[in-house]
């Protein structure tokens, strides 16, 4: 979609806007990571996948994510752990965890810490990519 133009040139629209950042996806597990960055790039979203929360952090690419997908349980740093750095570095990130050992406990410490999303393993592309683009939408206000 085109906003009206401005000065003879058009600009695109927030939704185009959101589109252009990036969604980082944490997991340790090389099979869920190809899966989802296949997913998100056929639903038109720019994606950069990385097997450790440490790994994220090193390559410096938080600061322009839009939205990110974490796991929960991974070795090294675990998604709570890595929203905590993140909320600590003033780096706020729409987070959504997905997990396949979550519980409420974990899943009302992750949403109090700012998280947009929790959802468990296995969930439907669907709403993962419903949360992705409301959290995008959102990041974008």
């Amino acid at each position: 979609m085109i906003a009206p133009s401005l000065g003879g040139r058009y600009l695109p629209t927030m939704l185009t806007q959101a589109k252009a950042k990036l969604v980082a996806i944490v997991d340790d597990d090389e099979l869920m990571r190809g899966a989802l960055q296949g997913l998100l790039k056929s639903a038109g979203l720019p994606a950069e996948a990385f097997s450790s929360a440490e790994e994220f952090l090193k390559s410096g690419v938080q600061h322009k994510t839009a939205c990110l997908i974490a796991d929960i349980r991974m070795p090294g740093m675990s998604g709570l752990e890595l929203q905590a750095q993140l909320n600590a570095d003033h780096c706020r990130i729409p987070t959504i965890f997905i997990t396949a050992h979550g519980d409420e406990r974990m899943r009302m410490q992750a949403l109090r810490a700012g998280a947009a999303e929790f959802l468990a393993k296995p969930f439907d592309d669907e709403v993962l990519l419903e949360n992705v683009r409301a959290a995008l939408e959102n990041r974008a206000r």
